[in-house]
């Protein structure tokens, strides 16, 4: 018996500017079928730099949704047009200031697979040139490098919560030798 899912018809029932709100109809491997939603969404891009003391550039900010506070990479959609790169590129330095040097691909994750089809794709750098006050200041209350040998600590205590960024800076722990 196969166990494929398979999505027979979908159509949309709420659409934005940043996502649509699909609704499917999915035979299971037994035959049977259920209705699922699927929220079908424009991919992000991420970026953050490593310094020569490996500490990460952050940001500490606010997340109303859950009411949550963590360190997050910059991150935003992806504009028409534009590439993954230069998207993670123009995060960085709209939110926290600093221009990053030559991107490098770190990962891309999945962060609600079973809802949603969002990709987010998380660059580094190993430098950067501060450019002054950020543009989009009022996404985060700060913006800090922060010791990448702290990093497991953090996610334990919950200061990183976003998927996206629990992924990209264990992956750079482990590849740092941190």
């Amino acid at each position: 018996m196969s166990s494929v899912w398979k999505n027979l018809t979908e159509h949309t029932v709420y659409e934005n500017p940043w996502l649509r709100v699909n609704l499917a109809d999915v035979e299971l491997p037994d035959g049977r079928h259920l209705d699922h939603y699927v929220l079908r969404q424009r991919p992000v891009a991420l970026a953050t730099a490593v310094n020569s003391d490996n500490e990460a550039l952050l940001i500490w900010r606010h997340r109303f949704i859950t009411d949550s506070w963590g360190w997050e990479l910059a991150a935003g959609v992806v504009e028409d047009g534009e590439s993954l790169e230069d998207a993670a590129s123009r995060e960085m330095l709209e939110e926290t200031g600093w221009r990053p040097g030559p991107l490098r691909q770190l990962l891309t994750v999945e962060p609600s697979n079973g809802l949603a089809d969002g990709l987010h794709h998380v660059y580094w750098s190993d430098s950067a040139e501060y450019v002054g006050l950020p543009e989009d200041d009022f996404e985060s209350d700060r913006r800090e490098w922060v010791p990448i040998s702290s990093v497991p600590e953090l996610v334990t205590k919950g200061e990183v919560r976003s998927a996206n960024a629990v992924a990209a800076l264990l992956l750079l722990h482990h590849l740092t030798g941190a």
